[in-house]
C-alpha cells in the first residue's frame, strides 16, 4: 500500500473524497496520467497497488465520497492503462458493478458513469462480464432516481453495440438468465428486456429464434401490460419472430405450441388474439411435428370459437377447419382418445358455437376412425345422451347424427334405442320438449321402420305403464303427422294386402296396446276398421278419462288433414266402408256434445251419402251381442279379407290381438284401481286420526268443566229433569186405550 501512496500524491489522494465534483474530477485526472507513466514504464506491481488501493479505501469505504472518489478513480486507471486495460479488468469491474446497488443514489449514478467509461476503453474484453453488467442494467432501469434512469440507458445503449459486433457473446450463456428475468412486472424493465431481445434478434449470428420457447411466455405476457407502449414493443417482437419461423426450415414448435395453447385461454383480449393467430400458422406449418399436440391445440380452439371478440372467432374456426382437414393416422402418434377426451369435456361448455363443432370433431373421428372411436365409446356415450337434453336443436340433432353414425352397428343400434328410452323415462320434460325431434331424426339417420320396431319391443316389456301408455302416445302422434314418416304409413295402410305391412301393424300393436287412442288410430292406418270398431266398444267406463278424450280430440283433429285423405274419401261409399262408418260414429258416441270435436265430426259425418244400415250385414252381426272374448276373424271393409287362422301369412288374427288388447288394459285398469284404493285409504286414515284426536279433545274438556261445577241439589236436579227431551214414548203421543176408557 506504500507503494501506492508513494506514486499518488497526498494531494490526488484528498481530492479523490473531496465533497465536491470538480475537485474529484481533477484528481482522477491527474490519477490518468500517473497511471500512464506507470503503464510505459512497464511497472505492473504498482499500478496493481493503485488499483487495491482505489478498492480498499475508496470503493468499499463507509462514506459515500470516498465511495464516489473511488469509482471515477478507477474509471481513470482504466483510461490510463488504455490497451493494456483488459488484463486488470478483473480486479476493476466488479467493485463497480457492486456499486451498482449501493443505497446512495449518486453513487449508483457514478458507477454508470464509471463503468461507462470503462466500457469505452476496453470494448468486447468486458463481455466476460455481461451476464452480471446485464442483470445489474436491469434492476438499475427500474432505479427510483431519474439520474441513474437516465445513466443506465446510456451505459445499455453502449453495452449492446459493444454486443452486437463481439465475437465472443454467449447466447446460451444469457438466455437463462433471460429467462428468469421474464416473469418481472415493472414496466421499465420489461420495456428494458424487450430491447434487448429485438436487439439480440437482429444480430445475424445469434440464434435467438432457437431459444425463442425459452421466452416466448414471458413475451406473451406483456401483451396484457397496462403500458400502451410496452404491448406495441412485445407484439412487434413477437411479430418478427413469426414471420422468421415462416422462413425457418427448423423450427421447435412443440415447446412453444404448449405455451400457445396456455395463452389462448388468456383473460386479455388481445394476447388470445396473438395466441390463436400463432396457432393457426402453426397448423398450417408445423405438419407432423404438431401431431402429438392436436388435442392440446383442439382444447385452445373450440373454446375461442365462441370467443365474444369476432376477430378470435374467425381465426379459432380457421384453424379448426384446417385441424380437422389434416389427414394423419394413429400410426403417426394421432391420439384418438385424447381428442374425443377434449371433444366431451367442450360438449358442457356454455356456448352453443363450441358445443357444435366438439360434435362436428366427434362425428368427424367416427368417420375416418371408426374402429378407435368405438374403443372409446364407453367415455363419451352418457356424455352424448345427456346432450340430448340440450337447450339448442342443433346441438340435438348433431347428436343425434353421432348417435346413428354409431348405431349403424346392430349392437349399438339396440344399445342406442335402449339408452333414448331410458332417457326419456327418466326424465319426462326430455320426451315431451325433444321426443318428436330425436325420434323423427333417428328414423331420418336410421331406417324408420326399424327404429319403429326396436321402439315396439322394448315398450311390450315396460314395467312402467304410465310412461309405456305416454311414450306410445308420443310414438303414435310421430307416426301420424312427422313428414319422415310418410313411407312407413304407406306400408301400414297395405297391412291387409301385403306381409312386410302386416308384420309391421303385428310389431307395433304389441306396445301399441298401451293406449286405446293410440290402437284405433293404428287401426285406422292399416284400413282395419271393423276391429277398430271392436275395439271402440270393449271399452269400459274406467277407460274414458280426461287423457283418453283429449287423445281422441287429437285424433278427430288429424283425421281433418291430408294424411287421412284417403279415409275421408272411402267414406263416399259408405256401403263398402260400413265399418268405417261404425267406427267414427262409434268415436263420436264418446266424446262429449258440446266439445269442439264432436262438431267437428258430427259435421263430417252429415256429408256422407244417404244410405239404408239395414243391408249392412257385417255391422249386424257385430252388435249382435256376441262377447268380444269370442270374437271370430270376418271380412274388412271392402274386398280385403283377414287371417282365417289357416294362413298365418296373409292376413292377421284380430281375435288374439283384441285379446292381446284387452290384457294390457286390464294392467292399465289393474294399477288404475290400486293408485285408487291407496289414495282411499290414506285419506281415509289421516281423517279417522283427525277424528279420534277431536273427541279426545272433546272429552278432555268435558271432563274439566265437571270438575269445575259444585255438586248438583235435588232442586236443580228435578229442573234438569223438566229440561230432558221427552223421551220416545212420550213422543208418540197419549195411550189411546187409557183416553177411550
Amino acid at each position: 500500500m506504500s507503494d501506492a501512496l508513494s506514486a499518488i500524491p497526498a494531494a490526488v489522494h484528498r481530492n479523490l473524497s473531496d465533497k465536491l465534483y470538480e475537485k474529484r474530477k481533477n484528481a482522477a485526472l491527474e490519477l490518468e496520467n500517473i497511471v500512464k507513466n506507470l503503464t510505459s514504464s512497464g511497472d505492473h506491481d504498482k499500478i496493481s497497488k493503485v488499483i487495491e488501493m482505489l478498492i480498499k479505501e475508496f470503493a468499499k469505504s463507509p462514506q459515500a465520497n470516498h465511495r464516489k472518489g473511488g469509482l471515477i478513480g478507477l474509471a481513470a486507471v482504466t483510461v490510463g492503462l488504455s490497451t493494456e486495460a483488459a488484463q486488470y479488468l478483473e480486479h476493476i469491474v466488479p467493485p463497480v458493478i457492486n456499486s451498482f446497488s449501493d443505497q446512495d443514489s449518486r453513487v449508483r449514478y457514478y458507477a454508470c458513469e464509471a463503468l461507462y467509461n470503462i466500457a469505452k476503453v476496453v470494448r468486447g474484453d468486458f463481455i466476460i462480464f455481461f451476464n452480471k453488467i446485464f442483470d445489474a442494467l436491469c434492476k438499475l432501469s427500474a432505479d427510483s432516481d431519474a439520474n441513474v434512469q437516465s445513466a443506465a440507458h446510456l451505459l445499455d445503449r453502449l453495452v449492446k453495440d459493444i454486443v452486437t459486433e463481439s465475437d465472443q457473446f454467449s447466447i446460451e450463456e444469457f438466455i437463462p438468465l433471460l429467462k428468469e428475468r421474464m416473469n418481472v412486472l415493472n414496466p421499465y424493465v420489461r420495456q428494458f428486456l424487450v430491447g434487448w431481445i429485438t436487439v439480440l434478434d437482429s444480430v445475424p449470428d445469434i440464434d435467438m429464434l432457437g431459444f425463442l420457447p425459452d421466452f416466448l411466455d414471458g413475451l406473451f405476457n406483456m401483451l396484457s401490460d397496462s403500458s400502451h407502449e410496452i404491448r406495441q414493443q412485445a407484439d412487434s417482437a413477437l411479430s418478427e419472430f413469426l414471420q422468421e419461423i415462416k422462413n425457418s426450415p427448423s423450427v421447435d414448435y412443440g415447446r412453444m405450441a404448449e405455451i400457445l395453447v396456455q395463452r389462448a385461454a388468456s383473460p386479455d383480449e388481445f394476447t388470445r388474439l396473438t395466441a390463436i393467430t400463432w396457432i393457426n400458422e402453426f397448423v398450417k406449418l408445423g405438419g407432423d411435428q404438431l401431431v402429438r399436440y392436436y388435442a392440446d391445440i383442439l382444447g385452445a380452439i373450440l373454446p375461442c370459437i365462441s370467443d365474444k371478440e369476432e376477430k378470435i372467432r374467425v381465426v379459432a374456426r380457421e384453424t379448426n377447419e384446417e385441424l380437422r382437414s389434416i389427414h394423419v393416422e394413429p400410426s403417426d402418434g394421432f391420439d384418438v382418445g385424447a381428442i374425443l377426451s377434449v371433444a366431451r369435456r367442450q360438449l358442457s361448455s356454455d356456448f352453443e358455437a363450441t358445443r357444435i363443432e366438439a360434435l362436428n370433431w366427434i362425428s368427424t373421428l367416427l368417420n375416418k376412425h371408426r374402429t378407435e372411436v368405438l374403443c372409446f365409446l364407453n367415455d363419451i356415450f352418457d356424455t352424448l345422451l345427456k346432450a340430448l337434453s340440450d337447450s339448442s336443436d342443433d346441438v340435438v340433432l348433431l347428436v343425434l347424427e353421432v348417435h346413428a353414425g354409431v348405431a349403424k352397428d346392430p349392437q349399438h343400434f339396440r344399445q342406442l334405442i335402449v339408452f333414448l328410452v331410458h332417457n326419456f323415462r327418466a326424465d319426462n320434460s326430455l320426451l315431451e320438449r325433444r321426443g318428436a325431434l330425436i325420434v323423427r331424426r333417428m328414423c331420418v339417420l336410421l331406417d324408420a321402420e326399424r327404429v319403429y320396431r326396436e321402439l315396439s319391443t322394448i315398450l311390450e316389456g315396460e314395467d312402467n305403464l304410465d310412461f309405456a301408455s305416454t311414450m306410445v302416445q308420443a310414438l303414435n302422434l310421430i307416426l301420424l303427422t312427422s313428414p319422415e314418416l310418410s313411407k312407413l304409413r304407406d306400408l301400414l295402410k297395405g297391412s291387409l294386402v301385403n306381409r312386410e305391412g302386416k308384420e309391421l301393424f303385428v310389431a307395433l300393436y304389441t306396445s301399441w296396446c298401451h293406449s286405446p287412442m293410440a290402437i284405433i288410430s293404428l287401426c285406422l292406418l292399416a284400413q282395419a276398421y271393423q276391429h277398430a270398431s271392436v275395439v271402440i266398444q270393449s271399452l269400459v267406463e274406467e277407460d274414458i278419462n280426461v287423457k283418453f278424450l283429449v287423445q281422441l280430440d287429437k285424433l278427430i283433429r288429424l283425421l281433418e288433414t291430408p294424411i287421412f285423405t284417403y279415409l275421408r274419401l272411402q267414406l263416399l261409399e259408405p256401403g263398402r266402408y260400413t265399418w268405417l262408418l261404425k267406427t267414427l260414429y262409434g268415436l263420436l258416441m264418446l266424446l262429449p256434445q258440446q266439445s269442439a270435436a264432436f262438431k267437428i265430426l258430427r259435421t263430417r259425418l252429415k256429408t256422407v251419402p244417404t244410405y239404408s244400415f239395414s243391408t249392412g250385414n257385417q255391422i249386424g252381426r257385430a252388435t249382435s251381442g256376441v262377447p268380444f272374448s269370442q270374437y271370430m276373424h270376418q271380412n274388412e271393409d271392402g274386398d280385403l279379407e283377414e287371417d282365417n287362422g289357416n294362413s298365418p301369412h296373409q292376413g292377421i288374427n284380430f281375435s288374439a290381438r283384441l285379446q292381446q288388447f284387452e290384457n294390457v288394459q286390464n294392467l292399465h285398469r289393474g294399477q288404475a284401481r290400486t293408485r285408487v284404493n291407496y289414495s282411499y285409504h290414506t285419506s281415509s286414515s289421516s281423517t279417522s286420526k283427525e277424528v279420534r284426536r277431536s273427541e279426545e279433545q272433546q272429552q278432555q274438556q268435558q271432563q274439566q268443566q265437571q270438575q269445575q261445577r259444585p255438586p248438583p241439589s235435588s232442586t236443580s236436579s228435578s229442573a234438569a229433569d223438566n229440561n230432558r227431551p221427552p223421551s220416545r214414548s212420550s213422543r208418540k203421543g197419549p195411550d189411546l186405550y187409557k183416553v177411550c176408557s
